[in-house]
């Protein structure tokens, strides 16, 4: 029962299991290249250090920078669709449909 408590409280930091599970298998994957362990687990496999680096908060993670947005974009697809208006009898026309 002490296992699932500790997890507990590093997972709510997480805002989902699912990346939980992504950063595991992303730290697994960098031990099997040749990253170092932060602790010596003997023989274990390369998810299971991952996991118990996680649950132990040797690992940092971040979401990193927010996306800026792309105004350009937007403002080029608005121009397109103003620019060529199409009802639904144009478009089933154009599709074959009757």
């Amino acid at each position: 029962m002490e296992i699932l408590n500790e997890e507990t409280s590093v997972r709510e930091s997480m805002d989902s299991k699912f990346r939980y599970v992504l950063l595991v298998a992303q730290r697994a994957e960098q031990i099997m290249r040749g990253a170092r362990p932060k602790f010596d687990m003997g023989t274990a496999k390369a998810t299971g250090v991952a996991k118990e680096e996680i649950d132990r908060g040797l690992i940092e993670w971040d979401y990193g920078p927010r996306p800026e947005p792309q105004l350009e974009a937007i403002a080029e697809r608005s121009s397109e669709a103003e620019a060529t208006p199409a009802s639904a009898a144009e478009l089933a026309e154009e599709e074959g449909i009757h």
